[in-house]
């Protein structure tokens, strides 16, 4: 597994970082991080675009999901059965805003482990033939701050912009349903979630949360943008 790993994530992530490093990054690692997570998140954007639109979806069907529940009061099996069943009447996939998250999980734990090892010169031994090969990494992003080591300013900039974005993205739902348990979960993913991600970024390197940054930006655009149309 660490083999397929590293030969499938862990090396191209790595090349592709340090050739844009070398290139358009000017040198600048932070930048070439910058840089990398905008040109993955265009390439997700199509399904960013459609997970959005299901969070929509399932927002507006959610009265008649109480009601179907209401139903079957009672029978978790007939409940689940009927709720499916009005999902494909509608044509929403359920978990079709997970997917983009999904897909994102591995390319995190591929850029962690790039940032712990991008500075060991001996790693640098994986870089494909066309890439340039640097002498070293320069570790300041904007000739400031130290992106190899924790930032706790990143850290918390990373939670705050995952809090707006989440409750940006989450959909008001009806006043008269705001007991349901889509409400719930959806309020408690509104503070979970920041929380987590400040906690993953309070030690790792601030490269990760400078990733985690640029993509929840991304992210609140993309849901502006949305709103717009």
């Amino acid at each position: 597994m660490t083999a397929i790993f590293t030969a499938l994530l862990y090396r191209p992530i790595l090349n592709l970082t340090v050739l844009l490093y070398g290139t358009i990054g000017l040198g600048d690692l932070g930048l070439a991080i910058i840089i990398m997570t905008l040109g993955i998140r265009l390439a997700l954007a199509p399904l960013s675009v459609r997970a959005a639109r299901s969070q929509r979806d399932l927002a507006r069907l959610a009265p008649e999901i109480e009601a179907v529940k209401e139903k079957h009061k009672g029978d978790n099996t007939a409940q689940s059965e009927a709720v499916m069943k009005l999902y494909r009447e509608k044509g929403i996939n359920p978990l079709g805003g997970c997917l983009p998250l999904l897909i994102q999980l591995p390319v995190i734990f591929g850029m962690y482990r790039v940032f712990l090892n991008i500075f060991k010169t001996e790693n640098l031994t994986l870089l494909y033939s066309f890439v340039p090969h640097p002498a070293t990494i320069n570790h300041l992003f904007l000739g400031v701050m130290d992106i190899s080591m924790p930032s706790h300013i990143f850290a918390l900039a990373a939670g705050l912009l995952q809090f707006f974005q989440v409750k940006l993205s989450t959909p008001a739902l009806a006043t008269g349903h705001a007991g349901q348990p889509m409400a719930g979960m959806n309020k408690q993913m509104m503070y979970l979630f920041p929380v987590m991600i400040i906690v993953i970024s309070w030690n790792f390197p601030a490269g990760l949360a400078l990733y985690w940054i640029t993509t929840t930006l991304f992210s609140i655009g993309e849901q502006l943008y949305l709103r717009r149309r």
